[in-house]
């Protein structure tokens, strides 16, 4: 069996990460949580106040201070956590506030620039399963793997609404709702590598499918692809 690159592409809220991490725990494959990265430059601009409620980030300041931000990750009691400057935010970078804020840097050029660099390096021996919003398009264009999941927004919601609180933040339906339709906007319109499917990417939507069924569905395309 062969060693390849799998791009796995999708609005927010739509369990990427979960077929990700899933896929990756099958076959012996690298996890790399690129959203995780996005969120944990967000935290980081919070952290330094130069993130604002109303949406404004300093951009001259986390420019100058972008090659600071070391973002990895650590596996803990067989959960995959992610560290910002050698500190567990595995929690802080899940809430809405932080996933708000990483929507806002993440149309940033030079911060997708420098993220998207670190990304290619974790995927030049292959055998990597990476999730986001533009594996397939700029990151890994030639991936042999590429899979763009999609779900109803209404669905999406109640996933991310059911999984926070679980982890025991609270927050609204509405607000939950709310968030999930201005990121799947802004991801979509921002200027720098926008949220869309490859041309060569196999579509997903999993609006009716429970995980096993999603699995069996991923596994067989993963499987196809790595044939020797």
């Amino acid at each position: 069996m062969k060693k390849i690159v799998v791009a796995i592409d999708g609005f927010s809220s739509c369990g990427k990460s979960t077929i990700a991490k899933q896929l990756a725990k099958e076959f012996g494959y690298i996890y790399v949580d690129t959203g995780a990265m996005y969120r944990a430059v967000s935290l980081f601009c919070i952290q330094k106040g130069w993130l604002t409620d109303n949406g404004t980030v300093n951009e001259e300041a986390l420019k100058q201070n972008i090659q600071t931000i070391h973002i990895s990750f650590k596996t803990n009691n067989g959960r995959q956590e992610t560290y910002l400057n050698n500190q567990n935010v595995e929690r802080e970078i899940r809430t809405l506030n932080v996933a708000n804020g990483a929507s806002i840097v993440s149309t940033l050029g030079f911060v997708r620039r420098e993220l998207v660099r670190q990304q290619q390096l974790m995927g030049k021996e292959k055998g990597i399963v990476m999730d986001g919003r533009d594996i397939g398009t700029v990151v890994f264009p030639d991936a042999e793997l590429k899979i763009f999941v999609t779900a109803k927004p209404e669905i999406r919601a109640e996933r991310r609404y059911k999984e926070l609180q679980d982890k025991g933040i609270q927050e609204t339906m509405s607000a939950v709702l709310a968030n999930v339709k201005e990121r799947d906007d802004r991801d979509q319109h921002r200027k720098e590598s926008p949220l869309k499917k490859a041309n060569d990417a196999l579509l997903l939507d999993n609006s009716d499918l429970d995980k096993n069924q999603q699995m069996d569905i991923v596994r067989q395309w993963f499987l196809e692809r790595t044939k020797e």
